[in-house]
Order: structure tokens, then sequence, then C-alpha cells
């Protein structure tokens, strides 16, 4: 019965290259398409040399080695050699590597000693490590900022506002681009549209530690999402306040649109929408696919009104397949052996944390139903 139980249950889960050049450095796998190859022969083709090294040494593919090219030149490998050595020995994964000299291929004519090293080491010294230092200056315009006029004006800059240097290499490693801007000039005037709209200093320094990069927003747009957030009435006292900011920045006006009427199939209302962004502003970030599977199990399966899930729309972001999915096996099983009477399960039971759930609903019958951690932890 309880296999047959878990089974049943189990339907509703959907299924979820070598080239080398005795002058080149080979740490990278090259494997230039026929096509790239071809693209070479084209006579137009300026710095021939340049695009070639790019191909066979970055991995790049013609096109982006043609227009690299367009902004850096060289006629030896001596320089571009030292350079991708130097980021090799500083535990820069070849996609890193190749991502970087995309985006700033003029670093392959540069000293890195001198335009790279101190601002590693300044990183390193700040006690961040050498696989979050090639992470940042991967994903940020870090490696061609000034060391002295930017990057370390900025750290002292977050420093000062978190009060922690701790803190702001946590802040630095979820937006790296925090070393890349002038923070006076952008983060500095959506904090100060978030005092006046009487957000709590406390919930502000929370949010850019979290979540920084809507702090570094154009500030008029930052202060119409903020003023827009107003309108829908959220309480700026409270930390959903600063999450609406959050997601309304995510969330383009399509797919805020998109998401409206996937709600709509499934019988909610304007106001209802409004309502379960105001309890849970995330449910407006979660996937099309996402949402019709969890209102599908919890209409069809369950046997909710979906006004049940506008009420509790935290439901829309647990995950099916750990957590809702096994949580419902569990209470069926439960329910069969007529060893809990209720009608069916509640919301509640699906959103409670995973140590409270095993308590009272596993640990709690083991004696009745020794099988049941077994089967829940499979």
């Amino acid at each position: 019965m309880i296999k047959f139980i878990f089974t049943n249950a189990l339907r509703h889960v959907s299924s979820a290259a070598k080239s080398s050049a005795a002058h080149n450095i080979h740490f990278l796998q090259i494997h230039p398409f026929s096509s790239s190859l071809k693209s070479l022969q084209n006579p137009k083709i300026q710095h021939p040399f340049t695009v070639t090294y790019l191909i066979k040494s970055c991995g790049f593919s013609a096109e982006v080695a043609i227009s690299a090219s367009k902004r850096v030149n060289f006629e030896s490998p001596k320089r571009p050699n030292s350079v991708l050595a130097f980021f090799k020995n500083n535990e820069f994964t070849k996609t890193q590597i190749s991502n970087v000299i995309k985006k700033y291929p003029q670093l392959l004519i540069s000293d890195p000693n001198k335009t790279l090293l101190p601002k590693i080491e300044f990183l390193k010294s700040k006690g961040v490590s050498a696989k979050d230092v090639a992470r940042i200056m991967s994903t940020s315009a870090f490696a061609v900022r000034s060391l002295e006029n930017l990057i370390i004006p900025s750290f002292n800059f977050c420093s000062n506002l978190l009060r922690s240097e701790e803190k702001t290499i946590a802040a630095i490693k979820r937006c790296a681009m925090l070393l890349s801007l002038d923070n006076l000039t952008h983060v500095t005037p959506n904090i100060e549209i978030l005092r006046e709209a009487s957000v709590p200093n406390a919930h502000v320094i929370s949010s850019f530690l979290k979540q920084p990069r809507p702090f570094m927003m154009r500030s008029n747009e930052f202060r119409q999402i903020v003023e827009d957030v107003e309108k829908m009435g959220f309480d700026p006292s409270k930390g959903s306040f600063l999450r609406a900011i959050h997601v309304l920045r995510a969330v383009s006006k399509s797919t805020w649109e998109k998401k409206v009427e996937v709600y709509k199939k499934w019988g909610w209302t304007k106001d209802e929408i409004l309502v379960a962004f105001k309890l849970f502003p995330d449910c407006m970030r979660v996937s099309e696919d996402k949402i019709n599977r969890v209102m599908d199990f919890a209409i069809n399966q369950i046997g909710w009104e979906s006004s049940v899930i506008a009420r509790r729309p935290v439901l829309i972001s647990l995950s099916f397949e750990k957590r809702i999915l096994p949580r419902f096996a569990i209470y069926r099983v439960l329910s069969s052996k007529g060893i809990i009477k209720t009608k069916g399960i509640s919301s509640t039971t699906l959103s409670i944390s995973e140590k409270l759930f095993l308590e009272k609903f596993v640990m709690r019958y083991r004696e009745e139903a020794p099988e049941l951690l077994k089967l829940y932890k499979e």
C-alpha cells in the first residue's frame, strides 16, 4: 500500500579541443572549427597574428577574436603568454581566463605584475581567497579599474557602511561590481531614497549586505520602484518592503504580466495576486513552469482551492520533489493507516521547517509506521 502511494505520487514529478604552436601556452584546450579557420583566410582581416593567437590560446571563436583584435594588437606571443601564465598561476580557470580576456583584451599587452598583481594582493590582504579573487576579477571590471582611485575607496565605503571588513567581503562576493563603480555616485543616493521613505537603517544595511546589486541602479529608476512599492501598500518598516524592491528590479514588465496571466489561469483575482505579492514578493520570480506544477498538484491532487495558495504564496517557492511531494506522500501513508484523522493535508504541513515536520509526522509515529523515515529519505 505504501509503495503504491509513493509510486502514484511520483508520477507527478517531471523528468527533469586540441591545437598547439611552439611559441604559445597550451594550458587551454582549443578546438578551432573549420569555419573559424576559413574566416582567417580572409585577406581583409587586420592583425592576423593576434586573431590566430586569440583563437588558439584563449579559445575564442573567429568572430570574437576578430572583434577583440580591433582593441588589441601584437606580433609576438611573449607578453600575452606571460599574462595567461599569470592568470593560471593565480588559480584562474580556463573559462575565467577566457572571460576576462574577452572583456578586456588589452590586458594581453599589459605587465601583469604592475596592472593585476597589486589588485590581487589587495583582496588577499583582506582575507579573500584565491578562488574568490579569480571569480571577482572574471565577473566584473575589477581588472581594469584603478586600485588607488576606485577599488580601495569603494572597499572603504562599503566597510564604513557595513561597519565590518568581513561583511564587506561577503557583499563583494555576492556582487563584485561593488569594487568597479563609484559608490558615492551610485549607492549613496539610493540609500538616501530609502531613508526618505522611512525604511529603518538596520533594514537598509542588511539588504545592502545580502543583495547589493539593486543599490547600484540609476537613482531615477530606483526612486520609481520605491514609489511603486509604496503605492502597492507595503509597510516601509517591514522587511518585505525591500524584498519587493529587489523583485521589481529583477522582473521586467513583460515577465510580470506573464506571471499575472498564469495566476489568473488558476483562478486568482488581481486583488489576490497583489495580496500574495505583499505576503511573499518572490512569488513573482518563480518560473511559470513551477507555478503551474505546484498549482496543478495542489488543486488536482491535494484538492485545495487556488485561494489556499494565494493566502500562503510561499508554497509556490517550495521544492516540488524535495518538499511538497514527499510530505504529501507521508501524509497519505499516515492517513491510509488511520494514524491521522484530518480530512486533508494542511498548507502549514508543507511549509513548516524540515526539523519540525520530521518530529511531528515521522519520528512521532516511528512505532506505528517504522518505515516512514526510510521512505521519506528515499
